[in-house]
This record gives C-alpha cells, structure tokens and sequence, in this order.
C-alpha cells in the first residue's frame, strides 16, 4: 500500500456501509456492523465525526470516530471504534486517521481528547502510546442497559 488518503466521510452511502460491513467485525465480535440509516445518523450527527482511510485505488482501508460534546468544564473529546483493515495494518493509516482526529478536535476547542483500547490489542496501544497518549489511572465504569 501507498500513500493513505484521510477524510470526514460527508454522506453514508452504500460504498461506505459496505466498508464498514468489512471492517467492523475485525474491530468487535459482538457488535453488528451499522445499517445504511444507522450510518446515516452517525454521518448526519453534529456530536460526531467519521473519520476513513482510503488506499491509492480509492478502497477504505480504515476508519475511526470522533465524539465532541460540551461539558460545563469544557469541550470534550472523544475517540471510539478505530479499525484499520487486516490488509493495510502497519502502513500508517491508523496513525493518520487518529492524527486527523486530533487535529479536528483542537481545532474544535478540546483541551484532551481520550480513548480506551483493550490490553490485547498491542499494537493498536503502541500506537496510541507512539502518538502521545498517556495512559490515565481512572476506573472505567460500564453499565449494561
């Protein structure tokens, strides 16, 4: 793979559904990858920003979420659901796609931006730690609705 292309996906279309049909079950077992509306929303929301990687031959190769909510503290941010696809690993583009996201979100008033990854995903984690993010010591709380 070449150069890696970013950009703010503008309109959910069937192209990017189908990408995200590929890419989503190497990022979550569990999770279904998003409907056309489900995708639709996301893109159309102002909290968010769907962030994709495109090879030289136009294919998406990645993508990652920003969420930006404001907070009485302040503007925060948050990144969610990186997946770069197997094929394409280790040819930057989930450095550039999280790069990207950083810009947007200091450009957007964010102070911080954070994000979880599992232990297990070493390399994802050496990546976040390469790009200067720190790991907090906080508990992370989850509630199952």
């Amino acid at each position: 793979m070449g150069t890696v292309t970013i950009e703010a996906a503008r309109v959910a279309d069937d192209e990017l559904c189908a990408a995200l049909v590929r890419l989503v079950p190497q990022l979550s077992s569990s999770a279904p990858p998003p409907t056309l509306d489900e995708l639709r929303r996301i893109v159309d929301s102002p909290a968010t920003t769907l962030f994709i990687a495109r090879d030289d031959a136009g294919l998406v190769v990645g993508s990652l979420t920003l969420a930006l909510f404001s907070v009485p503290t302040g503007v925060r941010a948050w990144i969610e659901d990186v997946v770069v696809d197997e094929s394409a690993r280790g040819a930057g583009a989930g450095a550039a796609l999280v790069r990207a996201a950083l810009s947007s979100a200091e450009a957007s008033g964010a102070r911080t931006v954070d994000l979880t990854s599992r232990p297990q995903r070493e390399e994802a984690n050496r990546l976040y730690q390469r790009l200067g993010f720190e790991q907090r010591h906080t508990n992370v709380y989850r509630y199952e609705l």
